[in-house]
């Protein structure tokens, strides 16, 4: 009888076992589906919805962690978490269960951020009423040339005046593109070296004679905020007030270039500005 007893004992603690084991997998496999299937994460990637204190933060997580801070963005995104703990406690299960697709949309969130350096308009050391504004204008309507969704944020001028405000690189890269088009005017497009492409438009003219290829450094001058564009022919200005329209891209999954919202990494970058001598 006792031995009867012993075996149903053991039979029930290993059926409870079995349970508290199902039940804990069953639990994580849930909330991973959660995190996957409730929103496109690569959509929430190209919004950038990421305050900027929010991202001082994940830098301070780096210090003491396995994790980068481009983990710790991609788990903000997925879950909008914003302990320390409770981010690790996702990205376990990210790396455990979808190791490729999260590896995938980090390296996308580091062409974002890895490289970016400084806001791309200096402050004025002689000038201080010279000052720039913007706001969150990614894919809001325009309908010059068809309509379409606006790919990038407007830096405004406080004195609209073409070719007064310097422009500068925001990273250090390479120069993809360079001249007139009917929608930018004069802008020039540098590649980042994680891969993000920073497109500079209607630029007055340009500090120098730019070639393809050209390496250019974080903090370089560029050119001069200006007016050009919404034109067939080359040189047009005064269709818009003097503006930098900043883009930034990243690739595609199928090789198509995707808009990426700079808005908030030009509000995490105001606090990263160059002094240049201007009046």
């Amino acid at each position: 009888m006792k031995k009867q007893v012993c075996i149903w004992l053991l039979i029930l603690t290993a059926m409870v076992c079995l349970i508290t084991v199902l039940t804990e997998q069953i639990r994580q496999v849930a909330k991973i589906t959660h995190l996957l299937v409730a929103e496109d994460t690569r959509e929430l990637l190209r919004q950038q919805k990421v305050p900027p204190e929010q991202y001082e933060a994940f830098c301070k997580f780096e210090k003491d962690t396995d994790y980068t801070r481009y983990d710790y963005l991609l788990g903000y995104l997925f879950t909008e978490k914003k302990k320390q703990s409770e981010l690790e406690d996702y990205l376990n299960l990210l790396y455990e269960y979808q190791p490729q697709k999260i590896q995938a949309l980090k390296q996308a969130e580091q062409a974002v951020w890895e490289d970016v350096k400084y806001f791309p308009v200096p402050l004025s050391a002689q000038d201080s009423s010279l000052t720039t504004s913007f706001e969150n204008s990614w894919m809001f309507d325009r309908n010059f040339g068809g309509d379409r969704g606006h790919e990038g944020t407007d830096i405004m001028a406080s004195c609209n005046q073409r070719g007064h405000y310097p422009i500068i690189s925001m990273t250090d890269g390479v120069v993809e593109k360079i001249g007139w088009l009917k929608l930018g005017g004069y802008r020039i497009g540098i590649r980042s070296p994680h891969g993000g492409y920073f497109y500079y438009a209607h630029l007055h003219d340009y500090a120098r004679d730019f070639q393809e290829g050209d390496e250019i450094k974080a903090g370089e001058l560029l050119g001069f905020m200006g007016d050009s564009g919404y034109g067939e022919e080359e040189g047009t200005v005064g269709k818009f007030p003097v503006h930098l329209h900043m883009g930034i891209y990243i690739d595609g999954e199928t090789g198509t270039e995707l808009s990426i919202n700079p808005y908030w990494i030009l509000k995490w970058l105001e606090e990263k500005r160059l002094n240049y001598q201007f009046s």
